[in-house]
């Protein structure tokens, strides 16, 4: 029996960068998670009888969530869900399923790589039929939505048995549960020379990967340890867990440190590679060496033609504003467009649809390709193996020698997170106030507030993010993040080029010494936010 529920509009029900993110107990709200889900299906149109994709990473209250966007899904008049065992998908395998089986679309449930749990994160997003997140348009329209909803639609439906492969009729709209892993794994075996990363394997090389207890470990045990033939225990906190088993689901060096301390001393393993939350993030780092994800970007796109995926070349690579100019230099040389978007993977869909771009990146640890329409943690350390196997150096060899080449971007992201909202409004307003009295001090040629211009349909983005970019190239780049859930997070990007190769030694922090203390003096942030450091540094 389908239902028609009165309901009343919740204030701040607005997508960031990749959907709706709020606290658990925000959602566990009555009507709040309906009221969003019905607002996206309101703002679509032609889906009556369409497949729409559902599928999460496993968080605290996945699984509610879940049985309610199937049964919504099938009072409004979709004809097949299809959804991952148990309620898993990692987004890039949702991505994937959506594109393979021509999906209107996909409700994806994850907060990425923010913490799960009863008092942690959660957050829905929709995907469009291309695989890749909602454009601007559609999110401003379902934002426009939840302010004057009124009414949500709803099935009295039992739930679904999530847990069996299969398919059950409910309604006239049939829900397909199937195998989370089977064909992203699949899609993986055509890009990458499996036998080459064997024999590299056979030949005694060793890697650890930490799914810190999110989505990544069935893929990673069943790619890894399964079709590699890598040994049991080289996938860490495997298990998806609805908090996560405590971590931090974000790949970074301060919340992967048990990875880090495994790997980067003398004797660790050859390699090693985390992934967040919802499986499209990820960490490179090999013995002794951490590959910031500028640097990653940069690397994958000048070895692409190493692996079977890329063998004929890439068309361009996109680039994030805030991500370093590293892969500029890349397709500098290779003679490919190089693109610098807003952040936000959706900017970079118009860039692979047209075929202008073939590999992308954020500084945020996201890199990914056209294979699907999001960045992808698994295809990234399964093209950092594939590279190492054919060429068959240590990863700080190859990262020294593409520093040799190209020269090195020297590069640090400084978060000040859960900062007082009125407080990091008022530093960018500041900042921005400003930005024509910078331009000839310090050594600054440029200060705007980035602006895109999509070459594809036209279509223009402001105010996303402060540059300062001085005579040198070096770069200060000042923004607000849109994938936290409390307070405002403060992002500060400090990049310095130097060609110089007896400098590239220098310790990062210690080479951007002197913009590090620019860039907090002129944004004022100690006397504004009241923090005397960042919260992480990476």
């Amino acid at each position: 029996m389908i239902l028609t529920i009165a309901t009343t509009p919740f204030e701040g029900q607005k997508p960031g960068t990749s959907g709706l993110r709020k606290k658990v107990p925000v959602f566990q709200q009555p009507h709040y998670a309906e009221n969003f889900i019905q607002s996206i299906f309101d703002s679509l149109e032609g889906f009556a009888g369409e497949t729409l994709v559902i599928g999460g990473d496993g968080r605290y209250y996945n699984q509610h969530v879940i049985q309610t966007a199937i049964r919504m899904a099938a009072a409004n008049g979709f004809g097949r869900v299809m959804v991952g065992q148990n309620g898993l998908l990692s987004t890039p395998a949702a991505s994937h399923l959506i594109r393979k089986y021509r999906a209107f679309g996909g409700i994806i449930l994850s907060a990425s790589h923010n913490p799960g749990g009863p008092d942690g994160d959660f957050g829905i997003k929709y995907n469009a039929g291309n695989g890749g997140p909602a454009p601007e348009k559609l999110t401003d329209a379902i934002y426009a939505r939840t302010r004057d909803i009124s009414s949500y639609r709803i099935t009295t439906s039992p739930d679904i048995d999530l847990n069996r492969i299969g398919e059950t009729a409910l309604g006239g709209m049939v829900v397909q549960v199937v195998d989370p892993v089977a064909d992203y794994a699949a899609l993986m075996q055509s890009l990458f020379d499996f036998e080459a990363i064997r024999d590299l394997i056979r030949s005694g090389f060793t890697m650890k990967f930490d799914a810190m207890g999110a989505i990544t470990g069935p893929y990673a045990q069943r790619i890894f340890e399964g079709m590699l033939g890598l040994p049991k225990g080289t996938v860490m906190n495997g298990t998806p867990l609805p908090d996560f088993g405590g971590h931090h689901p974000d790949p970074n060096l301060v919340h992967a440190k048990e990875l880090v301390d495994i790997v980067m001393p003398p004797g660790g393993p050859d390699f090693g590679a985390a992934s967040d939350g919802d499986g499209d993030r990820n960490l490179i780092i090999g013995r002794g060496m951490y590959v910031t994800p500028s640097d990653s970007l940069a690397i994958l796109a000048a070895n692409a033609t190493l692996t079977p995926g890329y063998a004929k070349g890439i068309a361009g690579i996109a680039r994030s504003m805030p991500t370093s100019c590293a892969a500029d230099r890349v397709a500098a040389k290779l003679g490919i467009g190089a693109y610098e978007t807003p952040t936000g993977w959706k900017f970079f869909g118009n860039l692979l649809d047209a075929g202008k771009a073939t590999l992308c990146g954020e500084e945020s640890f996201g890199t990914g390709s056209n294979h699907v329409r999001e960045k992808d943690g698994l295809w990234a350390v399964l093209m950092w193996l594939n590279i190492l196997a054919k060429r068959r150096q240590s990863v700080a060899e190859i990262v020294t020698e593409h520093w040799r080449d190209y020269g090195r971007n020297f590069y640090s992201r400084h978060d000040y997170e859960e900062v007082d909202l009125e407080a990091a409004n008022g530093l960018m307003k500041a900042l921005r106030d400003k930005l024509p009295d910078l331009v000839g001090k310090h050594g600054i040629a440029t200060a705007d507030d980035f602006a895109y211009d999509d070459p594809v349909d036209g279509s223009r983005t402001t105010h996303q993010g402060i540059r300062l970019i001085f005579a040198d190239g070096s770069r200060i780049i000042y923004r607000l993040s849109g994938t936290g859930t409390a307070g405002a997070t403060l992002r500060v990007y400090i990049e310095r080029y130097e060609p110089d190769t007896g400098r590239h030694g220098i310790e990062t922090q210690q080479a951007l010494a002197d913009l590090i203390t620019l860039s907090r003096s002129i944004a004022e942030i100690e006397q504004r936010t009241g923090r005397s450091a960042p919260t992480v540094i990476t």
